[in-house]
């Protein structure tokens, strides 16, 4: 972005910073959410990991979105701006995108493991597990950004005229924050705390009724991590 000039290549640097520092962030929140359970907190510290994939959404909306945003209304203000060495920023947004689409298949071939029948929306929506629909919702963000960026960049380059550079830099703006607000929505639900799916509750159910137990009055679940699920049953005993 110094080198050329360019406000979306500016933009995407911003990006890859934050990404490289959200993975960091993902990895530390399954670290500490391994922690034994202590007095103070009896149930453990697994929904460290719905903490720091919160933190990783606050993070991309505003060192991603908010960033471009601010370069893409400074680019489109200054009409006069140019762009140096466009060939370099167009071979290393090659390379990125080669890159990325990696990242993203590595991502969705993990998930396809776990999502099942669900589809892509169902599994994001549903996922206790934050890990793997965050990677997802970054990877695809980035690639599209970068195609984005490749766009601006080029067409600016053809015409000689930097306003595409910079309306690809406010749509980079755009769809980060897009992503982040989904990701804030999702992440904040989970951190509240979120139930069991109706067919787990039925297995619940199920495995509870028998000998000794007529029927199940109430019952509340809460996914106190991904892999704990806290239940609290009221049953009828003949």
């Amino acid at each position: 972005g110094l080198l050329t000039g360019s406000a979306a290549m500016l933009s995407e640097a911003a990006h890859s910073v934050a990404d490289s520092g959200n993975q960091a962030l993902l990895l530390i929140g399954g670290r500490r959410a391994r922690r034994a359970a202590t007095a103070e907190h009896p149930f453990g510290y697994g929904r460290d990991r719905y903490f720091y994939a919160f933190v990783v959404a606050l993070v991309l909306f505003t060192l991603g979105s908010l960033f471009s945003l601010y370069e893409g209304y400074h680019k489109l203000r200054d009409h006069e701006a140019t762009l140096d060495r466009p060939q370099v920023a167009i071979v290393i947004l090659l390379v990125a995108v080669g890159l990325e689409s990696f990242s993203l298949r590595t991502a969705v071939v993990e998930s396809n493991e776990v999502r099942g029948d669900s589809s892509w929306f169902q599994f994001i929506r549903r996922a206790k597990a934050p890990e793997l629909p965050v990677v997802l919702l970054e990877d695809t963000a980035a690639l599209l950004g970068l195609v984005f960026a490749l766009g601006g960049v080029g067409l600016s380059w053809a015409t000689g005229d930097t306003v595409w550079d910079g309306i690809a830099t406010v749509l980079i703006g755009l769809l980060l924050g897009v992503i982040a607000v989904i990701l804030i929505i999702e992440t904040k639900s989970l951190l509240i705390g979120e139930g069991a799916s109706p067919q787990t509750l039925d297995k619940i159910v199920a495995a509870l009724v028998g000998p000794g137990v007529d029927r199940v009055i109430h019952l509340r679940t809460e996914y106190l991590g991904p892999d704990e699920l806290l239940v609290a049953a009221k049953i009828a005993i003949p």
